[in-house]
């Protein structure tokens, strides 16, 4: 988001030292959808419900408007860090995300299973932390529908429009539409940075590879 530190430009993926009085602004995405601002000692917030974080769909937390202030602790100079460039992601306008596919899977038919993986869907701008909604040629579910059950982070609701929704953060406890699977979680923080109109194609994964891939990036990342 072109951040400034007093008109001069500071760059992503780095620490800087920000001192009182100084004005930190930011210009439009030119990539991705969302950026992160962390301070060393964290930011000053009222709890909710033993909680800091905020959910502005339901009201919870500290949802900053013009002119609300955030207060931050002072700390200590330290020597400014970055991340290496070749671990610096890219936000392309195409991207592939692989599919772990659920028990459910078996329900659809082979050709809409095909079509699945063959049509090239869109990111709409009807898309939030609950959920991605893409567009593109309709998947036919099962019919009946199935009892409501858990759901887990990125999976892929087919409701009765066939556009799949992928479920994210802040999704439902609970759903009823068929799922056709579960976006492989080291594939998850390139759908979240997908703008509007970002175009999608899915390619299946075995659950054993895709634990492989998040266990390696747990590892090397210490998360």
């Amino acid at each position: 988001m072109q951040a400034e530190l007093d008109g001069e430009p500071i760059g992503n993926w780095r620490s800087f030292a920000m001192r009182r009085g100084q004005i930190l602004r930011f210009k439009p995405a030119e990539k991705g959808m969302r950026a992160y601002l962390a301070t060393k000692s964290g930011f000053q917030a009222a709890p909710v419900l033993g909680s800091c974080s905020t959910v502005e769909r339901n009201r919870l937390g500290t949802v900053l408007r013009e002119g609300d202030v955030l207060s931050a602790q002072a700390c200590d100079h330290e020597a400014a860090a970055h991340v290496p460039a070749k671990y610096v992601p890219d936000y392309p306008d195409a991207i592939e995300l692989r599919v772990i596919e659920s028990y459910q899977a078996v329900q659809f038919s082979s050709d809409e299973l095909a079509k699945f993986y063959q049509e090239d869907y869109r990111v709409t701008p009807d898309s939030d932390r609950m959920g991605v909604r893409l567009e593109g040629g309709p998947i036919t579910p099962p019919s009946g529908g199935v009892i409501s059950e858990g759901i887990a982070l990125g999976a892929i609701q087919i409701p009765p429009d066939g556009q799949p929704i992928i479920l994210l953060n802040d999704r439902q406890t609970l759903g009823g539409y068929p799922k056709l699977g579960v976006v492989a979680r080291v594939d998850l923080p390139k759908l979240c940075q997908s703008r509007p109109a970002t175009r999608i194609r899915f390619a299946p994964i075995s659950i054993e590879h895709a634990r492989q891939e998040w266990s390696e990036f747990c590892d090397y990342f210490s998360v």
